[in-house]
């Protein structure tokens, strides 16, 4: 597949493909750092349709993502944004099934606990676009056709922590919710790649554990390997959990043929640039990390900012 092909706009990008993460904040307009009312409506022209288009990515990570819920219209949030990008192979996860409630916080559903799964080409039990259950979580989406899909639900941390919330005055103590991870195996120009989207736990320690979790659960996986997403986790952490040591105890699952070797020690950051808060970047929570690509083969990094969310995206181009 050319590069061409891989993308419908038709602008050849000489054999590279553009990746994108970007934690949306649920589509909420800000300005200054502050929310701002959301539009009615939910077309071509809706702020996160916008924002998500302008990236212009081949492939998108997305995080804090609605699916039918009240505050955001009640749209499918995945679906409207793979239309935007123009991007017809995608999968949404939910983190947890719930309505957002009045007050804040949500409102539990039955089978919150259970991971739902919606995208083109679903069928089985709970793969429709239109069971009528709200929920929040990620999605990964993708011009580049895709070979498998994998999902995983990561459980709370059992803690509260202060944080800071758009909006509001000071640190508000907030409990944690659920999470997911989202892996496919992407046909690439120059053969398959696997790519991970994933959203990580805001208490320190647990998301080192959920993201040590997530690379034991992709590592049967064919490389290169890409891990995209909002990892709440600063400066070179990431990298550095994800080379060290598997944990007493715990061992790798046997890797598939073509899985990259040496997968414990050879990740490293594709760019180190702040992303957060949107409108005054000072940390970087927002990573993109490789494992069996060139730590210099990232072009055309950037962080653009966009209408919607309390972070920016990371964009960039990679040979594959």
């Amino acid at each position: 597949m050319t590069a061409s092909e891989a993308d419908p706009r038709g602008r050849a990008r000489a054999g590279r493909v553009r990746f994108a993460t970007f934690n949306v904040l649920h589509g909420r307009p800000m300005r200054e750092g502050r929310p701002v009312a959301l539009p009615s409506g939910y077309g071509p022209e809706a702020p996160l349709v916008r924002a998500v288009a302008s990236l212009d990515a081949d492939v998108l990570a997305l995080q804090e993502l609605d699916r039918l819920q009240e505050r955001s219209g009640r749209v499918d949030q995945a679906r409207a944004a793979a239309e935007g990008a123009e991007a017809p192979y995608w999968r949404y996860a939910s983190a947890f099934t719930a309505g957002a409630a009045p007050a804040g916080g949500r409102t539990p559903e039955p089978d919150e606990r259970a991971l739902r799964v919606y995208g083109p080409g679903r069928t089985g039990a709970g793969a429709g676009l239109d069971d009528g259950v709200p929920s929040h979580g990620i999605a990964l989406l993708s011009r580049l056709p895709v070979r498998h899909w994998r999902a995983r639900r990561l459980a709370p941390a059992p803690v509260p922590m202060p944080l800071r919330t758009p909006g509001r005055r000071g640190l508000t103590m907030s409990w944690d919710q659920p999470r997911a991870a989202l892996a496919a195996v992407l046909e690439g120009g120059r053969g398959p790649f696997t790519v991970v989207a994933l959203h990580l736990s805001f208490v320190p320690g647990w998301n080192v554990r959920q993201l040590l979790d997530v690379r034991a659960w992709t590592a049967d996986l064919p490389g290169p390997r890409l891990l995209l997403g909002d990892l709440n986790l600063t400066g070179v952490l990431p990298r550095a959990v994800l080379n060290s040591p598997a944990r007493t105890g715990r061992t790798e699952p046997r890797r598939t043929p073509g899985a990259s070797p040496g997968l414990s020690r050879s990740w490293h950051d594709l760019a180190r640039t702040p992303t957060y808060p949107a409108h005054r970047p000072l940390v970087q929570f927002d990573h993109v990390l490789a494992n069996g690509i060139a730590p210099d083969a990232a072009t055309g990094v950037a962080t653009p900012p966009t209408e919607v969310s309390d972070h920016r995206p990371l964009v960039l181009e990679l040979p594959l």
